[in-house]
């Protein structure tokens, strides 16, 4: 038993662990509040037409399966998830600004593809360090990861207030402002303990690479979280053409954020398992794409915002409930790498596709978007047996 004396440091380490989490979170999710809704209405406003906007906003999805599983990969080889998370977000802002000063659709694609680059293995490299810390410290994921959604709420609140007030021209600028608060957060970042590897690790990374089950959970989450990008590339633009102001727009954004950050506040009360959650969030999309669909009145699709609270926080609790219990911690980044590969992917494809659909049938995109959460659904319940086994020791950490 340790001495008594090192009972508060060892709260202590817990509790800077957690407070530097959660503010990198929080920076990092505002960069995603302003960019995810407004990015497209950025573009829109320089003169970029709708089939550029669902490429250009396809980028990140692509890298996803392309350059982020390798960064992912070297930096749990090299023991530097934390310093690969600092190098991110600094080359990030970095990109953001270059992207603010282009106007031509290919010279902007080229440099927001570095751009993304760089971008998107933030959040994979940040999700691996948290697990390696819930794991350490015996923290829940929930409660850690609600501080982004919060943030991702102001965020978007702030940008939609602004809508209102300045020219969308400008937009990519606050952008670019919540990026250099995201370096200046990683420089809190706690070092974690090392993870012991096993000796067979080469062996144990094909183990991962044929454990249906783990895909079964990847393939599942990719498609009810790729059923989101109508939603996350058409909603403000159609909402706007709808007649609402920059700030409504922001609010039905902030209302659905708001529901996600009780799912997670309340997610270490979940008893149901984690397959469930997640065929949960399944089915909920398949209902609110298909409400959205109709272009309801302003009520009822706030009634459906707040669905997000389902499709995408329930998804995502399950999603790393179960990425906990299959994936050992010294694999756990390059886990994640995998999960985002497969997301890219799907993400990719859909978002070329959208922009083309959506020129044609509008908001009628939303059923195809349906049709993607029912497919998610159906794959989760039907390996839901296997998933209640785990296929590797206590050193799941889950």
């Amino acid at each position: 038993m340790p001495p008594e004396s090192q009972i508060p440091i060892a709260a202590t380490v817990k509790r800077r662990f957690a407070v530097s989490l959660a503010l990198f979170y929080s920076a990092v999710f505002a960069v995603s509040g302003t960019h995810l809704p407004f990015f497209p209405v950025w573009l829109k406003a320089i003169g970029i037409d709708a089939s550029w906007i669902g490429l250009i906003n396809a980028l990140p999805a692509l890298t996803r399966f392309t350059t982020l599983p390798q960064i992912t990969a070297f930096a749990e080889k090299r023991q530097a998830i934390r310093i690969a998370m600092m190098i991110s977000v600094l080359a990030t802002a970095i990109g953001f600004a270059a992207v603010g000063l282009q106007h031509q659709p290919l010279a902007l694609f080229l440099v927001y593809a570095f751009t993304c680059m760089m971008w998107t293995p933030t959040t994979p490299l940040t999700d691996a360090y948290a697990l390696r810390g819930v794991a350490r410290y015996g923290l829940d994921y929930g409660p850690l990861r609600l501080w982004g959604s919060a943030a991702f709420a102001a965020g978007s609140l702030a940008c939609g207030t602004l809508v209102d007030h300045i020219a969308a021209r400008d937009l990519i600028w606050i952008i670019v402002a919540w990026a250099v608060v995201a370096v200046m957060a990683s420089l809190l970042l706690q070092p974690l303990d090392g993870v012991r590897r096993k000796t067979a690790e080469t062996q144990a990374g094909k183990a991962l690479l044929r454990d249906g089950g783990f895909w079964a959970v990847i393939a599942s989450a990719a498609l009810i979280q790729g059923s989101h990008v109508a939603y996350y590339t058409f909603s403000a633009i159609n909402w706007q053409l709808q007649g609402l102001g920059g700030l409504t727009i922001a609010g039905l954004w902030t209302l659905g954020v708001i529901a996600e950050i009780i799912v997670f506040a309340l997610s270490p009360r979940f008893s149901l398992h984690p397959s469930s959650l997640m065929a949960i969030g399944g089915l909920s999309a398949v209902l609110r794409w298909i409400i959205t669909a109709q272009e309801p009145p302003l009520v009822l699709l706030a009634i459906a915002q707040l669905g997000h609270g389902l499709t995408f926080g329930m998804t995502v609790v399950g999603t790393m409930s179960l990425l906990v219990q299959r994936v050992p911690p010294h694999q756990i980044a390059r886990g994640q790498g995998y999960y985002a590969a497969c997301s890219g992917l799907l993400g990719a494809t859909t978002s070329i596709a959208s922009g083309a659909i959506y020129a044609r049938i509008g908001d009628d995109l939303y059923y195809v978007m349906a049709a993607m959460a029912a497919a998610g659904a159906i794959v989760i319940w039907s390996a839901r047996h296997r998933l209640k086994a785990h296929p590797h020791s206590d050193e799941s950490g889950g």
